[in-house]
């Protein structure tokens, strides 16, 4: 007889009550083949003894497994596993191996996709770290968050927002984003021109999708780009054409060098403070790109990413807002506004594009979670974003300000930057006779850490030697410490 003693093993102190850990396991001896159909199992009795268990646990892990069908008891004979089962050949009795190596390697073929392998950063809260230009979650908005949602949450008539909700987003928050991006950006819009998301990636997504995954498939972006919207573009089946980014963002007679003799279906755009280095496309290149997009009618992916931060002045309005014959898919979000967490974002374009992404985005997600756009909503309403958003633009001003006088003053010799006029990252230069990696390696043992993967930020292979460096996400005392350490580093490369 099968050695249930020696194979059935109880957690007393799992939250799983005891007959669900003897059936469980019973089970698994079926599916592995260790009792085969009509093996007879011990009595209540005996099997309760050997387990050293109250015989009522055993009975009722056998009525579990008779209604579930995995056993059969016949009268007067006892308890067996049903004949009708297939017989499955008998796997080795090695403890959690079968379980060990099927949650590693698949037993069955999937498309692999290396384009979208990148290095995980670890998170460690004793570290001091640099990232590539992420808001500060200790300034995030908490007590507001909380009294809102909770607000919401304790009204019967909300309860309506924990079903199934428009495709669209969520109603309130629709409404309320189109009078405050009309507002604030300069837009024209109405209802049906936007698309509530779950952040800008999600967006970009839909876009790509949309737009690249036929024959004309081509779509720009600058030599520096955002390696995410690389990787999103490709994987929806995208050529990327890559053009010069100079101090005035993308050159957009190059562009037009390539529309003239290639049919492009996008561009893609990060025109208020370009990723990764930060420069603002000018009037006159937005206006050159706005009438190139009309006259070999392409769509633009305009990705406003962090339109709140900008110090020097207001921040510039959109491609969106003098888009007047509907080449423009705008992107945004909250989550550099609040957090990254708060995975609200939405698209802006005319309405047939946002009537197709919408139903693309209900087989990706059916809906956004619609008490959260319910609570932002609201905080829009009462004025608690647009508080937190001036608020957040004074500290990180400061911050910035700091971080590039101490870059400057310490670190001046190695590195090259110009002062963002907006954005939470600097992008920096290293002088070429110094390696990153030689820098990061260093910094590792000085409990300093910043992205080590730097070469994303060369996309086209050109050795800028180009890094962002975000100063949003740390204050004061630790910018000087920062600094402190960086000022270490390449000192003792220098040596």
């Amino acid at each position: 007889m099968f050695p249930f003693k020696n194979n059935i093993t109880l957690e007393r102190k799992n939250n799983r009550n005891l007959y669900l850990q003897i059936c469980d396991q019973i089970i698994g001896f079926i599916k592995s083949g260790q009792l085969p159909p009509s093996a007879k199992l011990p009595s209540s009795r005996k099997l309760s003894e050997d387990l050293n268990v109250h015989r009522k646990t055993i009975i009722a892990a056998y009525d579990e497994l008779i209604a579930q069908g995995w056993v059969e008891t016949l009268p007067a004979k006892g308890t067996y596993i049903k004949s009708s089962l297939p017989v499955i050949k008998q796997q080795s009795f090695g403890k959690n191996s079968l379980q060990t190596n099927s949650k590693t390697k698949s037993n069955f073929s999937f498309i692999h996709r290396p384009h979208l392998i990148r290095k995980e950063q670890k998170i460690d809260s004793l570290e001091l770290r640099i990232d590539d230009g992420v808001p500060d979650n200790r300034l995030a908005p908490i007590e507001e968050i909380a009294k809102t949602y909770r607000n919401i949450t304790k009204r019967a008539y909300y309860t309506k927002l924990l079903g199934y909700d428009s495709i669209y987003g969520n109603l309130e928050l629709r409404k309320t984003l189109v009078n405050y991006l009309n507002e604030t950006r300069g837009l024209n819009i109405s209802l049906n021109n936007i698309l509530i998301t779950r952040g800008t990636q999600m967006g970009m997504y839909l876009a790509g999708q949309l737009l690249l995954n036929d024959t004309t498939n081509r779509i720009i972006v600058g030599t520096t780009n955002y390696m995410t919207s690389d990787n999103t573009f490709t994987e929806a089946g995208g050529i990327i054409e890559r053009v010069p980014v100079d101090e005035n963002g993308l050159d957009t007679n190059v562009i037009e060098n390539i529309c003239e003799r290639k049919k492009i279906k996008a561009i893609y755009v990060t025109s208020h403070h370009h990723h990764p280095t930060t420069v603002t496309l000018s009037a006159k290149r937005r206006m050159h790109l706005l009438q190139l997009a009309k006259k070999y009618n392409f769509a633009i992916i305009e990705d406003d990413y962090d339109y709140d931060f900008h110090y020097s002045n207001s921040p510039i309005l959109p491609l969106a807002s003098n888009d007047n014959y509907g080449n423009v898919i705008y992107i945004g979000g909250f989550t550099k506004i609040i957090a990254p967490a708060m995975r609200i974002g939405y698209m802006i374009a005319p309405k047939d594009f946002i009537d197709e992404a919408a139903r693309l985005r209900r087989i990706i997600d059916r809906q956004g979670d619609m008490i959260l756009e319910q609570t932002m909503a609201r905080m829009i309403i009462s004025g608690d974003i647009q508080r937190h958003s001036k608020k957040a633009l004074k500290i990180y001003k400061t911050r910035r300000d700091l971080f590039c006088a101490l870059l400057k003053e310490k670190l001046g010799n190695y590195f090259d930057f110009q002062i963002p006029k907006g954005g939470m990252a600097v992008w920096v230069l290293l002088n070429k006779k110094y390696n990153w990696d030689t820098v990061i390696s260093k910094a590792q043992l000085l409990n300093l850490e910043f992205n080590a993967e730097w070469k994303r930020y060369d996309n086209d292979n050109s050795g800028h030697n180009g890094i962002r460096f975000g100063f949003a996400s740390l204050n004061e005392e630790e910018i000087h410490e920062v600094i402190h350490r960086l000022s270490k580093i390449m000192k003792s490369i220098n040596c």
